[in-house]
């Protein structure tokens, strides 16, 4: 929550729940940082969280994070404060029309009037408790996609009076449990049954938050697993890490016939221009989420799509399945260059003291190489391990590592259901709290992220001086501007100058003097022997600036 006089009645209760061994409270000072830091809870934890925030723009300012959470479907509770039906619609101070203010983003909205001197406290309490049930299975998804949801609740004036000790309680933990374990279980939608092919012609593609089972599925089938970084199933021995050129080889994407998707695919032009194409049978598994990911219908409008609740493999596999997933990873690997670089330890030890000179001398210009976005992307994710958690910001970093990262069973998160650059390290440090609450050795949550995507969300970096504090690394790779516009095809016809100020928009921001003027460390990793060093570094609260080469 943010603070706020509208919303003050529901600031002080939650503090006193808190208390009294409650939801756990976190005030952040905006309300734009606040709704992507319940972002971040919801992510981590599955479970709705309530973000409240006074009336007027306040409200508008959770618009990019409500956004982002119903095309992921990640649930959410939006408490909004607002005036009473008689101060509406006559010019009172902040005061807008706030229900229904998210437009379709919001799909379960309810305009809760203040209670008057005729409501009972019997009354008041019935409705409350009845109105909450709603609300927590609306944006749970017991009969829907889960998603943002919305109470405008109306306050008169005197506003609140204070708690005294005692005076609230907390739900107890087995109704809450109750409440989530209900969750629908069924979704309408067949349950798709598929055998491996009998000539083998199929990949399993997994987007973004598919799961750990897309890669089950793979096996199962005998397939190709196509795994996007941020999918949670980038791991596992059918894994194709370099699947898009080999998607454009017509020995490998030209020969495929039938493709399984998991997930939202976001981080290709390869993968949807497979799915359109006439020859190949698309199944996709619905996700949460706004939308059903069904690229073929933007060139084929008349195209079936069979969109199915889970996917059942029945029948086995045979080596004629194994050669053809064989085929994809050693070519990826081939493409990789997979094993090529490994280092000369035999010269490390020799008796010949100018080899030794010459294997030390390698050694150090290795430490001394200036950092791309390849070294970079490699390094965070080789000290990233199950226990810690991945933050990928939208930017070419994320397309790098996707491109590049080996297999690995990793919780990896990103901001894929709009794919905006807005409110990353808030998502991240959500993340981090609801990690910290839960588990019991806690472990790091990285965030990676370019610099605009960085100086978008600094108001993350900023919190009031009662609020904890969370185990978070931010590496910012720093090359002064947008570089994943360099890449559009218009670069081609465009000015130079042009494309320079209107798209890559550089800045020459000095990073440590505003990471520190916030509160926080500052590291800066301009060679690989110091981003090694800093990436283990025990420091909480750090911001990692790597000045990236070219």
């Amino acid at each position: 929550m943010s603070p706020g006089s509208r919303s003050q009645a529901l600031a002080l209760a939650a503090v006193a729940l808190e208390r009294a061994g409650g939801p756990t409270v976190h005030v952040r000072l905006d309300e734009r940082t606040a709704g992507f830091f319940a972002l971040g809870l919801a992510v981590e934890t599955g479970r709705p969280a309530a973000v409240v925030t006074t009336s007027g723009t306040a409200v508008a300012n959770l618009h990019p994070a409500v956004l982002e959470a119903h095309h992921s479907g990640v649930p959410m509770i939006v408490l909004s404060a607002d005036r009473p039906e008689e101060l509406r619609g006559i010019g009172s101070n902040q005061t807008t029309v706030q229900p229904g203010l998210f437009g379709p983003a919001v799909s379960f909205v309810r305009d809760v009037q203040a209670p008057t001197a005729a409501t009972t406290d019997d009354e008041l309490h019935r409705t409350t408790r009845e109105l909450a049930r709603q609300t927590v299975a609306a944006a749970s998804g017991h009969e829907g996609q889960p998603g943002p949801v919305q109470l405008n609740l109306a306050f008169r004036e005197p506003l609140s009076a204070g708690l005294p000790e005692g005076a609230v309680a907390p739900v107890p933990d087995a109704d809450v449990d109750t409440a989530y374990a209900t969750r629908r279980q069924h979704t309408g939608l067949p349950l798709a049954e598929l055998a491996p092919d009998e000539e083998p012609a199929t990949v399993v593609i997994a987007g973004h938050d598919a799961g750990p089972d897309a890669e089950r599925i793979a096996w199962e089938l005998g397939a190709p697993l196509i795994a996007e970084v941020s999918s949670g199933a980038h791991f596992g021995r059918n894994l194709v890490v370099a699947y898009r050129e080999l998607l454009r080889d017509p020995a490998f994407g030209g020969v495929v016939r039938r493709a399984v998707v998991l997930g939202h695919p976001t981080l290709s032009r390869e993968v949807p221009a497979l799915l359109q194409r006439d020859d190949v049978e698309t199944v996709v598994v619905r996700a949460p989420g706004a939308d059903v990911y069904d690229p073929a219908r933007a060139s084929r409008p008349d195209a079936v799509t069979t969109v199915v609740s889970d996917v059942r493999v029945t029948g086995r596999t045979t080596p004629a399945h194994r050669a053809w997933v064989g085929r994809w990873v050693v070519a990826s690997r081939a493409l990789l260059g997979e094993g090529d670089a490994a280092p000369d330890l035999d010269a490390k030890r020799s008796p010949d003291r100018a080899e030794r000179n010459r294997f030390l001398r390698d050694e150090v210009a290795l430490r001394r190489r200036p950092v791309d976005r390849a070294m970079l992307t490699e390094a965070v994710w080789g000290v990233t391990w199950p226990h810690d958690r991945l933050v990928l910001g939208a930017s070419q970093l994320i397309r790098v590592a996707d491109a590049r990262v080996p297999g690995k069973k990793l919780r990896v998160h990103a901001n894929r259901g709009l794919a905006g650059i807005d409110g990353t390290v808030s998502t991240a440090l959500g993340i981090a709290a609801a990690l910290e609450r839960s588990s019991a050795s806690v472990g790091t949550t990285r965030v990676l992220v370019g610099d605009l995507t960085f100086l978008h969300d600094l108001g993350a970096f900023v919190t009031g001086t009662r609020e904890r504090t969370h185990r978070v690394q931010v590496v910012v790779g720093n090359d002064g501007g947008g570089a994943i516009f360099r890449g559009l095809e218009v670069a081609a016809t465009t000015p130079e100058a042009d494309m320079t100020r209107m798209m890559s928009t550089p800045q020459h921001v000095d990073v440590e003097r505003v990471v520190t003027g916030l509160g926080w460390e500052y590291r800066r990793a301009a060679t690989w022997g110091d981003l090694e060093r800093v990436l283990t570094d025990p420091a909480e609260r750090v911001v990692i600036e790597v000045p990236l080469a070219e």
